[in-house]
């Protein structure tokens, strides 16, 4: 229960898991100009993503070489240069230190190419998403993903124009611990038909809630799990294509995905998933303001940004495939700010609970007691998951959602990387 409030451990995660694995940083669409940047986080520490004169994407350590001060003081826009306010030292979008303010008489000598601005070890992009590590030492980010590429694919991929970002992220801050974000993309749907239950109340969700718990949970590879609701057939009503009309995926070049992939994609109702850390996707059907409207596919992407153990920060992105009108774009967005947003009503359920898991990580009662929390559904002899041998794609597959093997996934290669020595990866198991 410690993982959920201590400072201590806490620290480590920064090192160990922010410091080492591939983490989620903006989307292509955010800075499709060169020298357009924005400012994101690993872990605690700020980054700038830029593109640089070239068209590459560079992500810097937002600190200057001399003396350690912030260099970019806007979240996001378009320059040639960062130029420290402290001293004056002047970095290019590559990072490179082009000078500083009397620099023969102050530095003269001094070769200007070891002084730079510090960089990600690694940058790598699928599908516009770009990821980045601080870890020499890391896999390829392919290597990385795993199984979990083959349903960013499914996703992602399913319209060979892509996606785009619709506006700059939502930011909010919850007072509870950054996990309890990712433990619940992993496929927590068990919670839906208690926490969730106005949703369904208001005509907002299209699919019944028991109908909704049909589907599969998924453990794409070490630490990341994703969850389908899905209809037995491509026959059933309700909602296909994450609730994307069947008039827009027609305007969709699939030519990129596998006749698995599509087939996957026309069945399925719901995925929700988290790539290990904190970037969680979710592709669903809603409606703008509960049974008024048709429902209309919502893909939002967002991450779980930690504030020491007791806060997170959560940057929220709706996305939209870019051949999509106008007039669905605003559908989808309007769709997702009323659901999955700040003020929107799974937010808001969401909250609360995840503040008292928080709060009983720091309290003393847990300690004393040596409080222990219960993640065996699904496990064998308990409830009705099975697990499904003849499935198309790659992973540990169970039917149905009711199953919380996906998030011993994620905690398992938590606990891996955090026992991991520097510099050594982990042999991590998917097994349950």
């Amino acid at each position: 229960m410690a993982l959920f409030g201590n400072e201590e451990i806490h620290r480590r995660e920064l090192r160990n898991i922010f410091g080492r694995c591939w983490v989620f940083l903006a989307h292509e669409s955010e800075i499709p100009a060169n020298g357009d940047y924005v400012v994101r986080k690993i872990g605690e520490d700020k980054f700038v993503v830029v593109r640089d004169e070239q068209g590459a994407i560079n992500v810097l350590f937002d600190a200057c070489r001399h003396r350690g001060v912030q260099v970019c003081r806007a979240d996001s826009g378009n320059t040639s240069h960062f130029r420290c306010p402290y001293h004056g030292w002047t970095y290019n979008t590559k990072g490179d230190l082009v000078g500083a303010p009397l620099w023969k008489n102050a530095f003269g000598g001094m070769p200007k190419e070891d002084n730079g601005l510090s960089k990600a070890a690694k940058v790598e992009t699928k599908h516009g998403l770009i990821f980045a590590t601080l870890d020499p030492s890391a896999p390829p980010l392919e290597e990385y993903l795993g199984g979990m590429g083959w349903y960013l694919d499914l996703v992602f991929g399913l319209n060979e124009h892509g996606v785009e970002v619709l506006g700059p992220p939502q930011r909010f801050v919850i007072d509870a611990n950054w996990k309890s974000g990712a433990d619940n993309f992993s496929g927590d749907d068990y919670h839906l038909g208690t926490l969730h239950r106005s949703v369904w109340e208001i005509g907002a969700f299209p699919v019944p809630f028991r109908e909704n718990m049909m589907g599969y949970h998924i453990h794409a590879a070490p630490g990341h799990s994703l969850s389908f609701s899905m209809a037995p057939t491509e026959d059933e009503p309700g909602p296909k294509f994450f609730g994307y009309p069947e008039h827009l995926v027609e305007t969709f070049n699939t030519s990129r995905i596998s006749e698995h992939q599509l087939d996957v994609a026309r069945r399925s109702r719901v995925f929700v998933g988290n790539v290990f850390p904190n970037f969680s996707i979710l592709a669903l059907p809603m409606t703008e303001d509960g049974a008024h409207h048709a429902p209309t596919g919502v893909l939002t992407i967002r991450t779980w940004q930690p504030h020491g153990p007791g806060q997170v920060e959560v940057w929220n992105w709706f996305c939209a495939y870019k051949n999509m009108t106008p007039d669905q774009k605003d559908r989808a967005y309007k769709a997702g700010l009323g659901t999955f947003s700040m003020g929107g009503s799974f937010e808001m359920d969401d909250t609360e609970p995840w503040i008292t898991v928080g709060r009983t990580g720091r309290s003393v009662a847990a300690e004393l007691l040596d409080f222990k929390l219960n993640y065996q559904m699904g496990q064998p002899g308990i409830g009705i998951a099975k697990r499904v041998e003849d499935w198309v794609g790659p992973g540990v597959v169970y039917w149905s959602r009711y199953e919380e093997g996906v998030q011993r996934n994620l905690f398992r290669f938590y606990s891996d990387m955090m026992r991991a020595p520097a510099g050594v990866w982990p042999k991590s198991s998917i097994e349950p």
